[in-house]
């Protein structure tokens, strides 16, 4: 009850907050650099360290305790009930396991499970949503619930005729048949047709820019340019905020031509102003719509970071803070896919992922990345306040999804 309660205190501290910003900050869009102006800005990787300020930071003494900087945030009350092995397991978007998912849920506590064809298969909607309750109830900390229906060549429910007459179609097909109104209806039609499954979050819309049909992602994006591929996300991110259901933006920094990191670690060796000229609009037109999330592709970006996926660069997550100005849940892609499998070991990953700036990371091992994170953080490698900065983005997005409601922490 102790937590329950500290929830309420949560998010009546979340109301205050923002009546009072509404108040003393005018609104303001975040800005998407391009053109011009987006060329004149410097790279990240290739901008100089500022040496003096870090010299500085080391010869300071060490900072607080992580739970000393708690209790400015609404959902701090919220942190501060947790234990550090609750936080790191917080930061665990894991794979539905094939048998005992409500076990694992309750001795594991992740952030949440993603559900993938199999969790689908020969079902009704009923025994769907059934099932998915049954992680709900084994669950303290209410879970994200995500799987992808982007449409097309990517449909992990509606393939099955038990659950929908056919198919959800590719944006390419729904946006010939009918325009951008077509586009919204079928993004709020995979919205009631999810949630009536139990799932809270459709990893989607594809926000890649794909003109050729010779590229990888070509089938799975909106097949245009980068300003009609923006509209495109502006549209679907739009309508999913206004039906409840948790978008997540995906491949930042943008795809491109490459291939397939499912199987292959890849290098994307275009040019910085072909990201911000083109790759950057569609992120930033779902930024300002008010994307929940973006998911970060395992491309090695020369433009931005030579030598590391960018799911596992900092320079990649710095520049998505700082430069389009994003303040929600970033998440790596899979990690158990082949272009992470090739660059580190499962351990090794799930440490640089949390050190690059990632708040939920995607899991298929769950037993040996948590264990190798929550290590970290014991051993000094990884801060706790990044693990609590992590945390609170997390706890915030499912209070935004109303996962974790006033009522819950009533007696």
């Amino acid at each position: 009850m102790k937590r329950k309660s500290a929830l309420l205190c949560a998010l009546l501290l979340a109301a205050v907050s923002i009546f009072a910003f509404v108040f003393v900050f005018p609104a303001a869009s975040p800005t998407m650099p391009s053109g011009e102006n987006a060329s004149e800005q410097a790279p990240l990787a290739s901008q100089p360290e500022q040496t003096a300020p870090q010299t500085e930071q080391t010869a300071e003494p060490a900072p607080p305790d992580a739970s000393d900087t708690l209790g400015t945030h609404p959902m701090d009350t919220f942190l501060q009930d947790m234990a550090l092995e609750e936080k790191v397991a917080q930061m665990f978007w894991v794979r539905c396991p094939e048998s005992g998912a409500a076990e694992f849920v309750r001795q594991s506590s992740p952030a949440g499970l993603v559900l993938f064809s199999r969790d689908f298969e020969n079902k009704t909607q009923d025994e769907v949503a059934q099932t998915v309750a049954s992680y709900q109830a084994a669950a303290e900390i209410p879970l994200l619930i995500g799987t992808d229906e982007e449409g097309g060549t990517v449909v992990r429910a509606s393939r099955y005729k038990s659950l929908r007459s056919w198919p959800f179609e590719s944006p390419q097909e729904v946006y010939a048949a009918g325009g951008m109104e077509a586009i919204e209806s079928d993004t709020a039609e995979k919205d009631r047709f999810l949630q009536a499954l139990g799932v809270n979050v459709n990893l989607a819309p594809v926000a890649d820019v794909s003109t050729d049909p010779a590229d990888f992602m070509y089938a799975r994006t909106f097949g245009k340019d980068a300003s009609e591929t923006a509209s495109y996300v502006g549209v679907v991110v739009r309508t999913m905020q206004q039906d409840g259901m948790g978008s997540v933006l995906k491949h930042f920094p943008g795809y491109g031509p490459n291939g397939d990191t499912h199987t292959a670690l890849v290098t994307d060796a275009r040019p910085e102003n072909s990201f911000r000229e083109s790759d950057f609009l569609p992120f930033a037109a779902g930024i300002r719509q008010g994307a929940d999330a973006i998911l970060v592709s395992h491309n090695i970006v020369q433009a931005f970071d030579a030598h590391n996926p960018a799911s596992l660069s900092r320079n990649i997550h710095q520049l998505l803070r700082d430069e389009l100005d994003f303040a929600g849940v970033i998440l790596t892609d899979d990690l158990a896919m082949d272009a992470i499998v090739q660059f580190a070991s499962s351990g090794e990953a799930a440490v640089l992922a949390v050190q690059a700036g990632n708040d939920l990371l995607l899991s298929s091992d769950f037993a040996t990345q948590y264990q190798a994170v929550l290590d970290a953080v014991q051993a000094g490698k990884i801060d706790e306040q990044t693990i609590n900065d992590a945390v609170r983005r997390v706890l915030q997005w499912k209070a935004n999804l109303g996962l974790i409601a006033p009522e819950e922490g009533q007696e």
